[in-house]
């Protein structure tokens, strides 16, 4: 029973991850055989926080590698959230919680997005930075949106 109850919470905090939709792409070097390396830009909206939309830029790897599947993307990458509504939460928000993902290399490699809840100043953070199995990369960039004092971050005890 409990190894179901487990199974089903890992599951839950993996389907309330967001997914990303590409705005669009610019190329920062030929490749002559395969796709070019370039910068993507996506969008993904928070799975928790309605009214807060996040753009993550990031550099994708392109060349032969790239074309069947074995490019390791680097792990540059920026982001910027911003509140595009009226904040409202669906339910009680962790004070810390992984919001997006996303592979960059066949085997071991994300790029991830967490929140972390500032309660004294009513903000949230986000976090972006990649990691690997072994190895991850100490480069990352934040973002934060304030929440109006008269709506308090409901964080889960």
């Amino acid at each position: 029973m409990k190894k179901a109850i487990s199974l089903f919470a890992i599951l839950a905090a993996v389907f309330n991850v967001g997914h990303a939709e590409e705005l669009g792409s610019v190329d920062t070097a030929f490749q002559l055989l395969g796709p070019n390396h370039k910068i993507i830009v996506e969008v993904f909206d928070d799975p928790s926080v309605q009214g807060v939309s996040c753009d993550i830029s990031r550099a994708k790897a392109g060349g032969i590698g790239a074309a069947v599947g074995f490019s390791t993307d680097t792990s540059d990458a920026s982001i910027a959230c911003r509140q595009l509504g009226p904040i409202s939460f669906k339910g009680t928000v962790p004070q810390q919680a992984e919001v997006f993902t996303e592979k960059t290399s066949p085997m071991f490699k994300h790029l991830r997005v967490v929140r972390i809840v500032d309660k004294r100043r009513n903000t949230l953070v986000y976090l972006t930075y990649s990691d690997k199995l072994i190895d991850g990369s100490p480069k990352n960039s934040i973002s934060t949106v304030p929440v109006e004092r008269s709506i308090p971050i409901p964080l889960q005890q």
